[in-house]
């Protein structure tokens, strides 16, 4: 089975760097929701050398300084499926950059703990 990963087109790619490049999600959650992805195919973030893990940590910065001025957003979220079980369905590392809008949601309390909805509302309403 082929990695689409390993496999995407020059014209996508928006930035890059020694370890990683930038693309914008193919199947957006939102206006600009981007993946910054390794060159190098593995799984897991735990796999990350060093200095892999700072580069794709500067490749983050640089795309949120892009996402700031072309959609303005109120907020990020940002997030790894690291593992099937944690939802994760490329078995490349990829880490999701989704800006986020005031009204987006009527409640957006909780964010990331919607993966597992039950668990994810933790204050009480007063």
């Amino acid at each position: 089975m082929s990695c689409p990963f390993c496999a995407i087109p020059a014209e996508r790619i928006i930035d890059r760097n020694a370890s990683g490049f930038v693309i914008r999600d193919g199947f957006p959650v939102s206006p600009g929701h981007t993946l910054i992805i390794p060159h190098r195919h593995i799984g897991s973030f735990f796999e990350l050398s060093r200095p892999e893990r700072d580069d794709l940590f500067d490749l983050l910065d640089q795309a949120k300084l892009v996402l700031d001025r072309e959609f303005t957003p109120s907020a990020y979220n940002i997030g790894i499926n690291d593992g099937p079980a944690a939802g994760q369905t490329v078995p490349h590392l990829h880490i999701h950059l989704i800006p986020r809008f005031e009204g987006d949601m009527a409640d957006p309390r909780g964010g990331v703990r919607y993966v597992i909805p039950a668990k994810a509302k933790y204050w009480k309403d007063e």
